[in-house]
C-alpha cells in the first residue's frame, strides 16, 4: 500500500513532510489534509506510543506516515512495522554495523529476522500472506545520521543493504560537535554537506530536519531530496505567540 511513496521517494522527487509529537490523530488528519507528502511521527521524543502512533497511521489515510524510532531494538521496530507505517526512521545511526542491525530487525526471512505477527499492517490477518510477501520490497527504511561519527562513516552506511535513505538530524549533530543548536557553524554545515555530498554520489535519497520554511528551501536548493518543515509543538506555539503580540500590540 505505500509503495508508491517508496518509489517517489527513492527517484528523487522533493517530498515535504512534518514532525508530529503530540499523540493526537487529529494534527495527522489535518496536516494529511494540508497536503504534506509524507509524516514524521516521533516516538523518540515525542509522546506517542504504540497505540497512539497507530491511530495517527490510520487517521492520516492516504498520506504516508515514517516512524522514528525511540530506540533501534527488536520490539519497537516489529511494533512500529505492525501498524501499518510506511517505513521505519533509524535515531542516531553511527555505523554500518548499527545500520545492518537494524535492518536486519526490519526484514522478514530471509533478508531478516523480523518475526511475524498479525496486526494493522496485515489487515489484521485478512491481508497477511499479501503483506508479507511484499513488506521486505514496499516499506523503507532510513538511517538518520545525527552524531559526527556517523558523517566519519557515512560511505560505510550508505554501502549498507537495506538502507535506503539517510535524513540529517541537523541539531542533535550540532551538540555532538561540541556546538548545541548552532546549525548555521561553518563546522556543522561542512558535515552536513560531507553527508548531502555521499549520498549524492551513491544516488541515495538525502533529507533532513529544516525548523521553517526558509530553511526548508534552502536545503531543498541544496540538493536534500526530502524535508521535514517545522514541528507540531513549534508550530502551535510560534502562531500562539505572534497572535497573542499582535493583539496586544
Amino acid at each position: 500500500m505505500h509503495a508508491p511513496f517508496k518509489k517517489r521517494l527513492t527517484a528523487g522527487e522533493r517530498l515535504t513532510g512534518t514532525i508530529l509529537t503530540l499523540p493526537a490523530p487529529e494534527l495527522a488528519e489535518i496536516a494529511a489534509g494540508a497536503g504534506f507528502d509524507w509524516l514524521f511521527l516521533d516516538m523518540e521524543h515525542g509522546l506517542l506510543d504504540i497505540a497512539g502512533a497507530q491511530r495517527m497511521v490510520q487517521a492520516a489515510g492516504a498520506c504516508p506516515c515514517l516512524i522514528r524510532l525511540p530506540v533501534n531494538e527488536p520490539v519497537w521496530i516489529k511494533k512500529a512495522m505492525d501498524i501499518g507505517s510506511a517505513g521505519l526512521i533509524f535515531p542516531n545511526i553511527k555505523s554500518a554495523e548499527e545500520a545492518a542491525r537494524a535492518v536486519r530487525e526490519a526484514k522478514y526471512p530471509p533478508e531478516g529476522v523480523r518475526s511475524v505477527g498479525i496486526g494493522r499492517a496485515h489487515g489484521y490477518g485478512a491481508r497477511f500472506a499479501e503483506y508479507v510477501a511484499s513488506a521486505n520490497l514496499d516499506t523503507i527504511l532510513v538511517a538518520q545520521v545525527e552524531h559526527i561519527d556517523g558523517v566519519g562513516n557515512i560511505d560505510d552506511i550508505l554501502g549498507t543493504p537495506g538502507v535506503d535513505a539517510v535524513f540529517v538530524g541537523p541539531f542533535d549533530l550540532s551538540a555532538s560537535m561540541g556546538k548545541p543548536g548552532r546549525t548555521g557553524d561553518s563546522d556543522v554545515r561542512d558535515a552536513i554537506a560531507i553527508v548531502r555530498r555521499a549520498c549524492a554520489a551513491r544516488g541515495v535519497p538525502a533529507g533532513i530536519f529544516a525548523p521553517d520554511v526558509g530553511a526548508a528551501r534552502a536545503a531543498l536548493g541544496e540538493g536534500f531530496s526530502f524535508v521535514c518543515v517545522g514541528m507540531d509543538v513549534t508550530l502551535y506555539s510560534g502562531l500562539a505567540s505572534r497572535l497573542v503580540k499582535d493583539l496586544k500590540g
